[in-house]
């Protein structure tokens, strides 16, 4: 069995059609459609060009989300993550949880502290209701750009992370994106670059936050994960048997390029088992699938 653990609908022209379709291709049994809440001004207009019609909660709204769950119940697992600056955040997931069987609060892409009060209750509260949270982070450094912002970064870095994992203990985090991934390595490339390369030097912050709190998890997709694991195969499988009940194949898009590198590395049967499906189902269990 395999589980995409993070992907979104209508995403880069792909319609529910194409979307199973490209399931049925790469054999993905399920996948966990997530929402992006944000305020219009703190994301990429770029974002315009795949997925034009934003309805005001975009860019990816939770009701494209609903919908290709109504559609198809058995292919789509169901995400959302109302902005937690929102008064009414909290009262809109429970909604949707009680209207809908929302499983995932994600995915969280905003430019705030990911430690801010209001978000740290509402990880708390999905510690209660026994959601995962889905993180993206991004840093700020010169993009060389100048317009219309000189960089995106989300979520006040990997010290920021780290406190609100500290101080939610009972919720699940899956860290996502260029922010989280870079320090999979001990390097200080993350103040400078988005996707690092070269040999993974030791002291990564990824590993060491994963040793110390049981409740984080990793989420392989995108660009981001994919750079870092490729980094060097001699480490990565290493950290993938270290963390091996902690990691979760996703993809973020609809290519299969973490198939690619993940059947590539000779890791035994068992452990791919756990990052394809087992891990996926551990955080969030679906009804007959053990």
């Amino acid at each position: 069995m395999i589980i995409d653990a993070h992907n979104h609908p209508d995403w880069y022209g792909y319609d529910v059609e194409k979307f199973l379709q490209n399931m049925e291709q790469y054999q993905i049994d399920k996948t966990w459609l997530l929402s992006w809440e944000s305020p219009k001004d703190e994301y990429n207009p770029s974002y315009n060009r795949v997925v034009p019609d934003h309805d005001g909660n975009g860019p990816i709204s939770f009701q494209r989300c609903v919908a290709y769950v109504k559609q198809h119940p058995d292919k789509f697992v169901l995400g959302y993550a109302p902005d937690p600056r929102r008064p009414d955040a909290i009262d809109r997931l429970k909604a949707a949880i009680d209207l809908y069987g929302v499983r995932i609060y994600g995915e969280i892409k905003l430019r705030m502290m990911y430690d801010n009060p209001d978000a740290i209750r509402l990880f708390r509260f999905c510690g209660e209701q026994g959601l995962p949270v889905v993180v993206h982070i991004d840093y700020e450094f010169d993009s060389g750009q100048q317009y219309p912002r000189p960089n995106w970064w989300y979520g006040g870095g990997i010290d920021a992370f780290e406190r609100a994992v500290k101080a939610c203990p009972d919720t699940k985090f899956l860290g996502h994106a260029p922010g989280f991934w870079a320090h999979i390595s001990g390097d200080d490339q993350y103040e400078t670059v988005a996707y690092p390369v070269g040999k993974v030097e030791p002291g990564g912050k990824v590993a060491a936050m994963l040793r110390q709190y049981p409740n984080l998890y990793c989420d392989i997709s995108a660009g981001s994960g994919h750079n870092a694991l490729n980094r060097d195969h001699d480490y990565t499988r290493e950290f993938i048997e270290e963390f091996q009940d902690r990691i979760v194949y996703a993809r973020d898009y609809f290519d299969n390029i973490h198939q690619v590198l993940l059947n590539s590395l000779n890791l035994p049967e068992h452990i791919l088992a756990k990052i394809y499906a087992e891990n996926a189902l551990k955080l969030v269990p679906l009804a007959g699938i053990k």
